[in-house]
C-alpha cells in the first residue's frame, strides 16, 4: 500500500492526526512533509521517532521540488494541514499566509494532478464563513465571507480546491472545523495561552468585552472527523466538523479559572483586535448523517485532560516558550 502524505504534520492538529491514524489504522504508513516554521515542532512527534510507519521530510509545500520529493513513487492521498493560522499574525503581515495557504495549496493541487493522486483532503476552518449573528449556524452552503487576512487566505485555498476538482477532476474534499484545543497546541492560542499563564499566576488577556462566541472541539474529535471524511467522504464535497459547544471567550476564561482554582482578578481586559468576528457556530449534521461521525468529548472533560497534559509536559512547554524547539531538527539530523 502506498503511504499517505500528510503536510504540516508537525503542527498541532497535524501531529495529533498522525498519532490518531497510526493508532487506529495499523496498515497505513505516513510521509510527513513540514517546513518547520515557527508553529511546526518536530518534537510534537518525538515519541514516534522510531516508528517504522512514519517518515519525516523537511520541505515547503510552496516549493514544487519539495512536494515531488515527498510524493516519491506515489502516495495514496494528500491531507493538507500545512497552514499559517494565527489571526493576529496575519493582521501584522499577511504575506506568509498568502504564500503557504494559497500558493502552497496550488502547488499541492498541481502535484496531485501530475501524479494522479487518488485523494486530496483540504483541512480548512469555519472562519472562512465570516461572522454569524446571534442565531443560526454555518452550513456547508453558507457563503464565504472571510474577515481577516488569515481566513481570506484559507477561503482562497478552498476555492482553488473546488476549482481543481471541477476543472481537472481532482478527487478532492474539504473539511471546515471550529476552534480546536488539546495537547501540543502552540501556546499563542487562547486555551494553551491561558492555561500556561494561569499555571504561573499571570494575568490572562480577554479581548474587548469577551462576548465573542466560539464553538469548541477537542482535537481528537476533529482527527476522528477527518478520518471519517478520508475513508467515507464523497469527492467534491465539503464537510463541517464542529464540537456543538458554543461558549463566549469570557465563559471559557471563567471555566479555566475554575478548573485551575485561580481568582477572577487574573482577568485583564485588553483592546479588541481589528475585525474580530463576533460568533462562529457550526452545523455538523451532514458529517453525522453521511459519515456516522459525531463529537464525543465533553468540554469539561477535554479541558481537564488538556490542563493535565500541560502540567505533565512542562519540558515541552519550556522548549516552545524559549524557542529551543526550533533546534530540535538540527539536534536529530545534524543539518538543516
Amino acid at each position: 500500500m502506498l503511504p499517505l502524505l500528510v503536510t504540516g504534520g508537525c503542527g498541532f492538529i497535524g501531529s495529533n492526526y498522525i498519532r490518531y491514524v497510526l493508532e487506529h489504522q495499523p496498515q497505513i504508513e505516513i510521509v510527513n512533509l513540514d517546513a518547520l516554521t515557527y508553529a511546526g515542532n518536530l518534537g510534537n512527534l518525538a515519541d514516534l521517532e522510531d516508528c517504522s510507519r512514519l517518515r519525516f521530510i523537511r520541505g515547503d509545500i510552496a516549493n514544487p521540488q519539495d512536494v515531488r520529493r515527498a510524493i516519491g513513487d506515489g502516495v495514496s492521498g494528500i491531507i493538507n494541514f500545512a497552514a499559517e493560522s494565527h489571526v493576529d499574525r496575519s493582521i501584522l503581515d499577511s504575506s506568509p499566509f498568502i504564500r503557504t495557504n494559497v500558493v502552497g495549496t496550488q502547488v499541492l493541487l498541481d502535484a496531485a494532478r501530475e501524479f494522479h493522486v487518488p485523494m486530496f483532503l483540504q483541512v480548512s476552518t469555519d472562519e472562512v464563513y465570516g461572522s454569524l449573528g446571534p442565531t443560526g449556524l454555518f452550513t456547508e452552503t453558507t457563503p464565504l465571507a472571510p474577515s481577516s487576512p488569515y481566513s481570506a487566505s484559507k477561503a482562497a485555498a478552498d476555492l482553488l480546491v473546488l476549482a481543481y476538482h471541477h476543472t481537472f477532476g481532482i478527487p478532492a474534499m474539504i473539511t471546515r472545523c471550529s476552534n480546536n484545543y488539546g495537547p501540543y497546541q502552540f501556546p499563542e492560542k487562547l486555551i494553551p495561552l491561558f492555561i500556561t499563564r494561569l499555571l504561573q499566576d499571570q494575568k490572562v488577556p480577554v479581548y474587548g468585552d469577551g462576548q465573542q462566541i466560539r464553538d469548541w472541539i477537542h482535537v481528537r474529535d476533529h482527527c476522528a472527523g477527518i478520518e471519517a471524511v478520508r475513508q467515507r467522504g464523497k469527492v467534491g464535497e465539503v464537510y463541517n466538523l464542529g464540537g456543538k459547544c458554543e461558549r463566549t471567550n469570557l465563559q471559557m476564561t471563567h471555566l479555566l479559572l475554575e478548573l485551575l482554582g485561580k481568582p477572577t482578578s487574573l482577568i485583564e481586559y485588553v483592546k479588541d483586535r481589528p475585525g474580530h468576528d463576533r460568533r462562529y457556530a457550526i452545523d455538523c449534521s451532514k458529517a453525522e448523517r453521511e459519515l456516522g461521525w459525531t463529537p464525543t468529548i465533553a468540554l469539561d472533560d477535554g479541558l481537564r485532560e488538556t490542563i493535565e497534559w500541560y502540567q505533565n509536559n512542562r519540558s515541552w512547554l519550556a522548549t516552545v516558550q524559549s524557542g529551543e524547539y526550533r533546534n530540535y531538527y538540527e539536534r536529530q539530523y545534524g543539518r538543516r
